[in-house]
């Protein structure tokens, strides 16, 4: 019942509530459940990392919104040494808890209402579509290359994409960047597997090649999540167009959106050392390696999967038919259609799970 004066905010239902039966059958299998249907990471947590949170522990006061200056001079740092964008002012960094807050919020964030378009990936991850169904815009989906309709206010770009592990070419980002100025709409980058390019090199829309050193209207999402296995500490950032990231930070100051003080001294230590990153990528990239010819035998076909922490794969058959398939070995995965539409015959299969469980994957998909 709706309280007086309430209006009812109409979600889509969360997607992974509908794996329960399945992820139930997949218990059963002797020695449980392997579980490839989430990108939770299960590696552990750098030492460099927590002990950077523990010196930070005893603060007592409210953090900055805007982070310390030397967070942001750290990302400002990591962006152009690890991924070759330059031109980033520190002013123009902005941390958030996690890139997930900042891909539901921004489009509330940057004002957007009712009549308002939000446009994104035909296959995309589910919350860029709930950022606009909580602003009360309206979400469509584009194919590759389609561009975006007058009357779009913000476009997401998400390059390796989840979950396809779609890897665009600079061109194709400068061209989403061009059609975007032309609208007058903010060009938002969900980059939070910018560091796992298997077959091809993935490029921030702000790098040089994509942008030409001018970040007006764009906007780059960062995580370390997945790089840093920091999923539990909420910790990413937005950088990009010093203006909007000027707006958005006036609006997180009013509605206390900061993160915490020993969050932000943890990512300093995560953003300043590429060591681990290295070898959390080596992680995947054996993990991956195993994976693919054992899909392969058990008769699905990896398509696109150019980056990213997942496998976009094919029976030739509905995407339930797939899950419920391998539930019945104990390997549990995610129907594409979670994704759109358009996934309706694909499924996702995740590189987090530790050796000792993709081993037992490989065992299972290949019947023994």
């Amino acid at each position: 019942m709706t309280s007086p004066g309430a209006t009812r905010l109409v979600l889509p239902d969360f997607p992974w509530d509908s794996l329960a039966g399945a992820a139930l059958r997949a218990s059963e299998y002797p020695g449980g459940v392997v579980d490839l249907s989430v990108g939770t990471p299960v590696d552990p947590v750098p030492d460099v990392v927590r002990e950077a949170l523990q010196s930070a522990s005893a603060l007592p006061g409210y953090p900055a919104t805007q982070g310390t200056p030397e967070l942001r001079q750290v990302v400002v740092g990591a962006l152009a040494r690890r991924y070759g964008v330059t031109g980033v002012p520190a002013e123009a960094v902005l941390p958030t808890a996690g890139s997930k807050e900042l891909v539901a919020w921004l489009p509330t964030l940057l004002g957007l209402g009712p009549g308002d378009l939000v446009a994104v990936p035909e296959l995309a991850y589910p919350t860029y579509e709930v950022g606009a169904v909580l602003a009360g815009a309206t979400a469509m989906r584009l194919t590759d290359g389609e561009p975006a309709p007058p009357g779009t206010r913000l476009r997401w770009l998400n390059s390796p994409r989840n979950p396809t592990g779609d890897v665009a070419p600079a061109e194709v980002l400068a061209s989403a960047v061009a059609q975007a100025r032309q609208l007058g709409a903010v060009l938002a980058s969900d980059e939070c597997y910018l560091s796992l390019g298997w077959e091809t090199q993935p490029l921030s829309v702000l790098h040089p090649q994509v942008s030409s050193g001018d970040h007006h209207g764009l906007l780059a999402v960062h995580s370390l999540s997945k790089s840093s296995n920091l999923a539990s500490y909420r910790a990413g950032f937005v950088t990009g167009d010093p203006e909007l990231v000027a707006a958005l930070l006036a609006v997180r100051r009013h509605a206390g959106m900061m993160v915490a003080r020993p969050v932000q001294q943890a990512m300093v230590a995560a953003l300043s050392d590429d060591t681990h990153l290295a070898r959390q990528r080596d992680r995947y990239a054996a993990r991956r390696a195993l994976l693919v010819p054992a899909l392969a035998q058990a008769g699905l076909r990896v398509q696109r999967s150019q980056g990213g922490l997942f496998l976009w794969c094919t029976a030739g058959e509905p995407c339930w038919d797939t899950v419920n398939r391998l539930a019945e070995r104990g390997v549990l995965v995610a129907p594409g259609e979670f994704y759109g539409p358009a996934g309706a015959r694909h499924v996702r299969v995740a590189l987090t799970a530790t050796d000792e469980h993709i081993a037992a994957a490989v065992r299972r998909l290949a019947g023994t």
